[in-house]
């Protein structure tokens, strides 16, 4: 068995595994079904008496997941529904966004079997990290999720990744603070409360550029086009954002002081995502509210935030000792099944949309955020030009060091080193 990373922590589990009739599998990095049999299909039975095949796997999540027995009850769950598969599993810690630079420092040692966020694909193919996938297990995923999503783990006309839950943010909010009206705009929501927003953290600041007609390679598609967060439309938002953070009911959410503040009332609004349901829930009880983004004035043009839009998903490695059970494990992962337990656990929404959770109101907020204040977070290789000078333009507004003297010149310095290559 290949070596594994030292560096996460593995916990073994032995577990009696199954393989009850599934099709033949073609190349490594080509999906069981695409020749032969196919188990979903029942096309192909096999014989009662066929000797079990002993696998070992290595499977990485986020610790959450360990931590609320969501992934080993879900791989007891395949081993049940397989058994004719002798699994060993091993379960190593890996939060989704930090996938990428994981595996690739040792792809060949890394995870069988892994999560990821889908704006780590682009990084992940190039170190082949990440196994096509076809067949049934395409079309499944294709028919029980958005166009939106799916189009979220292609990547050069190829699907990567089995998606499971959407990936993008929205405002919590006091009920009893702010108004529905009031959270429609921020600039009225700032002088009735406290609110806390990233504004140091890229995945997040994006937001106001965009609103004021920023765009990154165009429709986020087109990588020749760039990232046009300069000239006078870009310098108004920095000019906003020197205001903002200047603002005495503004607080930078860094290092926990939205979710802090929520619980001792000192704040009244902070934007994130799913993931932090349970604990705005429990700092805010029946008060809490939950919306899509608001409107904000920049210069005197009004715009809506807009988030990005991406999703997490489950990947596997091409270099997986076996890859047909590899791939039918990732697709149990992120199968109906699972993404249930995972709501219903963790508060993770679903991406499959043969499950209902309409009744909902984060999960119609972030319906809501998805078709009216998101932007597709582009999976383009130069998108990773724009992280670090988006944050270091956070850090410095945040610091005083961007003033309205200077934001003009800041900001085009911030457009000229998103354009240009890491590597120059």
């Amino acid at each position: 068995m290949k070596k594994k990373l030292v560096s996460l922590l593995l916990v073994s589990a032995m577990a009696l595994g199954t393989f009850a009739g599934c099709g033949s599998k073609g190349e490594a990095g080509q999906p069981a079904g695409t020749e032969g049999g196919d188990a979903a299909a029942g096309t192909e039975q096999a014989p009662a008496e066929e000797e079990k095949k002993d696998v070992s796997l290595t499977v990485w999540s986020p610790q959450e997941d360990q931590d609320t027995g969501w992934l080993s009850q879900q791989c007891d769950a395949f081993n049940e529904a397989h058994p004719n598969w002798n699994i060993t599993f091993e379960y190593g810690v890996c939060p989704e966004g930090e996938a990428k630079d994981t595996v690739k420092n040792d792809v060949e040692g890394s995870a069988d079997v892994y999560m990821l966020a889908n704006d780590n694909i682009p990084d992940l193919a190039t170190v082949n990290g990440l196994a096509e996938i076809g067949g049934s297990y395409l079309e499944d995923l294709k028919a029980t999720n958005s166009e939106s999503i799916v189009a979220s783990v292609t990547y050069n006309d190829a699907v990567l990744a089995f998606p499971f839950t959407s990936n993008t943010w929205f405002m919590y909010y006091d009920k009893s603070v702010f108004s529905e009206d009031d959270i429609k705009s921020l600039d009225t929501m700032l002088e009735k409360g406290k609110v806390s927003f990233p504004l140091t953290n890229s995945w997040y600041i994006a937001a106001f550029y965009a609103a004021n007609g920023c765009t990154l390679f165009g429709d986020g598609t087109d990588e020749a086009a760039g990232i046009d967060f300069g000239g006078e439309k870009a310098t108004a938002v920095t000019d906003y954002l020197v205001d903002l953070a200047a603002n005495k009911n503004f607080i930078n959410d860094a290092d926990g002081a939205g979710m802090s503040g929520l619980r001792d009332g000192s704040v009244n609004a902070i934007f994130s995502g799913t993931w932090d349901s349970a604990s705005v829930k429990e700092a805010l009880g029946d008060n809490m509210g939950v919306a899509a983004l608001p409107s904000v004035n920049i210069g005197g043009n009004e715009g809506t935030l807009k988030s990005f839009m991406g999703s997490k998903a489950v990947g596997v490695n091409p270099n997986a000792d076996d890859m047909e059970v590899a791939m039918a494990l990732a697709a149990y992962l992120a199968g109906t099944d699972a993404q249930k337990a995972h709501y219903d656990m963790r508060g993770i929404l679903p991406s499959d949309t043969t499950i209902d959770v309409s009744s909902d109101a984060i999960a119609q907020a972030v319906a809501n955020v998805m078709t009216d204040t998101s932007m597709v977070q582009p999976l383009v290789s130069k998108m990773g030009q724009y992280w670090s000078p988006a944050e270091n333009m956070g850090k410095a507004i945040i610091a005083g060091e961007v003033t309205h003297d200077n934001a003009a010149e800041k900001t085009e310095e911030m457009n000229t080193a998103m354009n240009t290559d890491v590597a120059e």
